[in-house]
């Protein structure tokens, strides 16, 4: 009975490990693929799933806080102005739960400088700042 119950025990504590391990796992994924891909895409609405709930956002002006919706209606209004044609992140960093992302963006015959900051909240990781940067 000892001999089923130590088993039991290891066997709880081994999936309980695996569990830990895979959630680690999903935060050192790079988040940033889906993300570079709707933006390569122009496509505001996919791209607003991973905005968090209020994020910061700047696109060729002064940043601003906004909602979800806000936001994704202003990079809607972006995408519709400058047409994406390619956008490639140049450079990534950060810890499991904090993430940073600098792109180029070519929209609308324009060189634009994207820098995306995510964070790992409540087992996803979300958008929280934005800013589309025009190449001077």
């Amino acid at each position: 009975m000892k001999k089923v119950y130590g088993i039991l025990l290891l066997s709880a504590f081994l999936a309980s490990a695996a569990s830990s391990a895979s959630s680690a796992e999903d935060r050192d994924y790079n988040v940033f693929i889906p993300i570079a891909k709707y933006i390569r895409c122009g496509d505001a609405d996919k791209l607003s799933t991973w905005f968090a709930d209020n994020l910061e956002i700047a696109i060729i002006s002064k940043p601003c806080d906004s909602s979800r919706d806000q936001a994704r209606q202003i990079v809607k209004t972006f995408f519709s102005t400058y047409t994406p044609h390619s956008f490639d992140i140049t450079h990534n960093t950060g810890r499991s739960n904090m993430k940073y992302a600098l792109g180029v963006l070519n929209a609308g015959g324009e060189r634009f400088v994207v820098t995306i900051f995510v964070s790992y909240e409540q087992d996803y990781f979300k958008i929280q700042q934005l800013k589309i940067e025009r190449v001077e």
